[in-house]
């Protein structure tokens, strides 16, 4: 199954994951029943971080990647393919879900 990822929706973290930072890296761990399943666990670098952490529920997609444009000094075109390959990675783990209390 993949996601339609759309530019103008907001994402926001599952409550079915647990986050732990170990020697730097973010890791995501997806949780099976309340039972942590650390064998589909994802470990975020500082940029795969600096992601996550825009993905909060609050800003679409777009606002998200305008963000971190502008924290990277980066032209939005330019850091779109990666976010938007995380973005559909975290979907497809069901990791990321799009948010439905959003009014944009």
């Amino acid at each position: 199954m993949t996601a339609t990822i759309q530019m103008d929706k907001v994402y926001v973290h599952s409550s079915d994951v647990l986050e732990k930072e170990i020697e730097g890296l973010l890791i995501i761990i997806p949780l099976k029943g309340g039972i942590p399943d650390k064998d589909k666990h994802l470990a975020l670098n500082d940029a795969g971080r600096a992601i996550w952490d825009t993905l909060d529920g609050k800003k679409t997609l777009k606002e998200g990647l305008a963000a971190l444009a502008e924290e990277f000094l980066a032209v939005p075109g330019e850091i779109e393919k990666d976010v938007l390959c995380l973005v559909e990675e975290l979907l497809k783990r069901e990791m990321l879900i799009e948010s439905s209390d959003a009014c944009v």
